[in-house]
């Protein structure tokens, strides 16, 4: 249906503003959070009204120009900016968030970014959506990906709480519209709302809104219509010196992690109520950190905390810091979405890549892992390994319920590098991709669908994975992404991008 949630789009807005190479803004508007994607595009087209996106898709369809589209910019790979790209659609302004009475929802427009998110919804309504942790990630893109933050085990994936999406589409005959698409089973673009939870951005149209209700809701008031965060957040900051850490002290706690979420995985886990994330940086760094929240209001908060820190250390160096408090939400919040230079410096290139994990680390990956963190031969500080947290209410939503099918994983693992000279970008790359092939020596060089690993997120986009030189395995870079659920998003593709106008170096393909 067209403009059915028309509060915000059911007039014109004015044009939307035109950015060309000449202009002043130009070269701000053209590069990525991550500056080793630039493009050179005959215009950026500045929107702050959804109504203004249809017309420049249908004047890109005419001319038959490369039509991409920037949310928030933390896009890991070359998808929105690169070379063959002629218009770029900048969806910054648009980021108003309201509550819409004829979905009964929360539309959310996608050039929010989370902060705003997180603010509107607790400063109003007393709720939240249970998002990623970097405050200027955008919401367009996170929310297709399927986007998971620190309430990932006590409230689940952001998408599980997503009842629609509006998306400009253009059909075989380049004709564009506005189609809202929701939840309902009686919906007949119910499984572009599907594509959306999971299928990863820039493959089916340009999404001007999502609009959000947990599933089960009943009532029409918007305090009521999404999960109440932690009224306060217990905190723990750990803190290790590498120098005192040998190899069997990094295994040890490594797969302590990964035991702990194995075991706690469940969505009727008592534990599901606490989030822990390490951080292992390389050795120049001197540290390896890791944080850890519990819910304060949870039954029995501090022993839940003391339980796993106690799991946690337990066969491990003793680290040589370890501060807890408690926070109100939003503060801790702001404090662990806006203070981590790696993640929200505009002037570091970076390198990343991912794998889903369900069972524990291997003596292989393990022995890689380690290797790789104290190797020598490069001196970045800023290269580290993250264990981030999944399991507890993710765990409870089916494989093909969304289009993000990780959902028996316990824990995810990335590997990263930020640096800041171009210079050294051939070693930087090289020391992800070597690491990582180490560590999946086993499999072919990547974490492909088995017992122990789970394949890719795709909100972590590595183009990697579509090179054999990389990926030796008999997976692909989308069974990596999306097991079994690509073919039915390549049936998606079809009914609303026939002419894959919207497409990437890992888009969803047209099936053949």
């Amino acid at each position: 249906m067209a403009d059915a949630a028309g509060t915000s789009a059911s007039a014109l807005q004015g044009q939307a503003a035109v950015v060309n190479p000449g202009d002043q803004q130009y070269p701000d508007l053209v590069q990525a959070l991550n500056p080793r994607w630039v493009a050179a595009p005959d215009s950026v087209y500045v929107v702050d009204d959804p109504a203004q996106i249809a017309p420049i898709v249908s004047s890109a369809v005419r001319s038959g120009s490369r039509l991409t589209v920037r949310s928030g910019g933390h896009c890991f790979e070359d998808f929105v900016y690169n070379s063959e790209v002629k218009k770029i659609i900048d969806l910054t302004n648009m980021n108003r968030i309201y509550y819409e009475p004829r979905l009964n929802a929360i539309a959310v427009e996608s050039g929010a970014i989370l902060l705003d998110l997180y603010e509107k919804l607790y400063q109003t309504w007393g709720v939240t959506a249970p998002g990623g942790v970097i405050y200027s990630v955008g919401v367009g893109g996170h929310v297709a990906g399927g986007g998971w933050g620190w309430l990932v085990r006590r409230n689940g994936l952001i998408v599980d709480h997503l009842y629609a999406v509006e998306v400009v589409v253009v059909s075989a005959s380049g004709n564009v519209s506005t189609v809202v698409a929701t939840r309902e089973a009686s919906d007949p673009n119910r499984e572009l709302w599907w594509a959306h939870t999971g299928g990863g951005g820039g493959n089916f149209g340009v999404v001007t809104r999502y609009f959000f209700r947990s599933p089960g809701v009943t009532g029409t008031d918007p305090r009521g219509l999404l999960p109440r965060p932690p009224a306060q957040a217990l905190f723990n900051v750990t803190v290790w010196d590498w120098n005192q850490v040998g190899e069997a002290d990094f295994a040890r706690l490594s797969q302590n992690y990964a035991d702990w979420h194995i075991a706690n995985k469940s969505a009727s886990s008592s534990n599901r109520f606490l989030c822990s994330v390490i951080q292992a940086y390389h050795k120049s760094n001197g540290q390896i950190l890791m944080l850890s929240m519990v819910d304060a209001g949870a039954r029995d908060a501090q022993r839940i905390m003391d339980d796993y820190l106690a799991y946690m250390y337990n066969g491990v160096v003793a680290p040589v810091v370890t501060s807890q408090r408690t926070l109100p939400w939003l503060q801790f919040v702001k404090l662990t979405g806006t203070t981590n230079p790696l993640l929200t410096d505009p002037t570091l290139r970076a390198d990343y890549k991912s794998a889903f994990m369900i069972g524990a680390f291997t003596r292989t990956h393990l022995a890689a892992m380690y290797k790789h963190l104290i190797r020598t031969d490069i001196s970045n500080p800023n290269i580290n390994i993250m264990l981030s947290p999944y399991g507890g209410l993710t765990n409870a939503v089916a494989q093909s319920a969304t289009a993000i099918p990780h959902r028996d994983a316990a824990y995810k693992v990335e590997w990263s590098a930020q640096w800041l000279n171009p210079a050294d970008d051939a070693q930087n790359i090289a020391w992800g991709r070597e690491a990582y092939q180490e560590t999946f020596a086993e499999t072919g060089g990547v974490p492909v669908p088995n017992t122990v690993t789970d394949g890719c997120y795709v909100n972590y986009p590595d183009a990697d994975l579509n090179d054999p030189t990389f990926n030796r395995s008999s997976s692909s870079w989308h069974d990596l992404y999306y097991k079994d659920n690509y073919p039915r998003l390549q049936a998606v593709k079809k009914t609303y991008d026939p002419r894959n106008f919207f497409r990437h170096r890992q888009s969803v393909q047209l099936p053949s």
